[in-house]
């Protein structure tokens, strides 16, 4: 069976006038256009192609790589808007749309909103959404404290930044342990930190226990490296000055640096911390 709006495997079947035909053993068989034909694919091969809906509505298929999977989250730009709709660019040469009632509030040309891909059961058609917490699983919580995650950063908060995270749950990272600049829609890696009672989950963005020391040693030393051996940093250092070069708390940096002494990596003087030369 092929499948919209996800990778499939499929076999070249026959050359057409309009490109490949391309299908599986369930006899389905679906068009590659010529511009998305591989330079040295031939009749028998096997394409890795995604699936989606053309301007007509016809499931095609693609070798261009989009921005977002089926029932996955991305932060897409919003090209049009129409009386129906917003079509947003995910990186096919359909705009994908978001219909009006699928919109958290109306969405504007040059916006950028965190959106849903689902397939739309009644029309079969490939659409995304602005309603996230619909899509976000809030009672089957198959995830353990310290596990490393996803997150896609999402909208700021009164006590943080909420994070959506590995395309299922939603987090919260907490302000007072943010030690570096987050972007909206940026993906990266957490860590989950506490799951409450109430199902609520607590994410960070350091690594738990003394691994979290660990990266942070590393990143000290790679400051230490690309400044010639020298940090005008040591424990009398403001928090605002260790955050504005380390992006790290001055706690964890104290951490670091006395692990990093412990071991004659560094020397801690008055002006500053001195790299060991081996």
């Amino acid at each position: 069976m092929i499948n919209l709006g996800v990778y499939n495997s499929l076999a070249v079947l026959r050359r057409a006038e309009q490109g490949f035909y391309l299908g599986d053993d369930s006899g389905e068989s679906v068009l590659l256009p010529n511009k998305y034909i591989p330079q040295d694919a031939q009749i028998g091969d096997t394409l890795d192609v995604f699936i989606y809906n053309d301007s007509e509505d016809r499931i095609i298929a693609t070798t261009l790589v989009p921005k977002v999977t089926l029932n996955k989250f991305a932060c897409l730009e919003v090209v049009t808007v129409t009386n129906n709709g917003a079509f947003l660019d995910w990186g096919l040469a359909k705009d994908i749309f978001v219909p009006f009632n699928e919109q958290s509030k109306k969405l504007e040309v040059g916006q950028h909103p965190i959106v849903f891909l689902y397939l739309d059961k009644l029309t079969n058609r490939l659409a995304a959404s602005c309603k996230l917490n619909k899509f976000l699983e809030t009672e089957n919580i198959e995830l353990k404290e310290n596990e490393e995650v996803e997150l896609l950063i999402a909208e700021k908060t009164d006590i943080g930044i909420n994070a959506i995270i590995n395309d299922r749950h939603k987090g919260i990272l907490y302000q007072n342990e943010i030690f570096q600049t987050l972007t909206y829609g940026d993906r990266m890696k957490g860590y989950i930190k506490k799951i409450r009672e109430d199902k609520k989950i607590d994410v960070s963005l350091e690594k738990p226990g003394y691994a979290k020391v660990q990266s942070n040693e590393e990143k000290i030393l790679v400051k230490l490296k690309e400044n010639k051996g020298f940090l005008k940093l040591n424990d009398y250092s403001s928090p605002e000055e260790i955050t504005a070069a380390l992006e790290m708390s001055k706690k964890t940096f104290k951490k670091a640096i006395g692990s990093l002494f412990k071991q004659r990596k560094i020397r801690i003087e008055e002006k500053g911390i001195y790299l060991n030369q081996k």
